[in-house]
């Protein structure tokens, strides 16, 4: 069964702009960028979800062992979900 959905094109957020020159972002999904240190180590991933309040900002980190991401936070500032990951 075909959907109106279905023609419609996904959206692609921009990239969310960082006050802290420690880190940038570099784009790896739809919804998913990874952080990555001035030394261009990555620190984890920031996640944007959709709220009925607003946007959402996750903080992520790849766990290897199970090849999943494990939440580290959710906030309402892209700044404060990757100053979650420096620790």
């Amino acid at each position: 069964m075909r959907t109106y959905t279905d023609s419609l094109p996904a959206l692609q957020w921009e990239t969310p702009r960082l006050r802290s020159r420690v880190e940038h972002l570099e784009r790896a999904g739809d919804h998913l960028w990874r952080v990555l240190d001035a030394g261009g180590s990555i620190r984890g991933h920031l996640r944007v979800i959709a709220d009925p309040l607003g946007v959402r900002y996750r903080a992520e980190r790849l766990h290897l062992a199970s090849s999943a991401f494990r939440l580290v936070g959710e906030f309402w500032d892209a700044d404060d979900a990757v100053a979650a990951l420096r620790f």
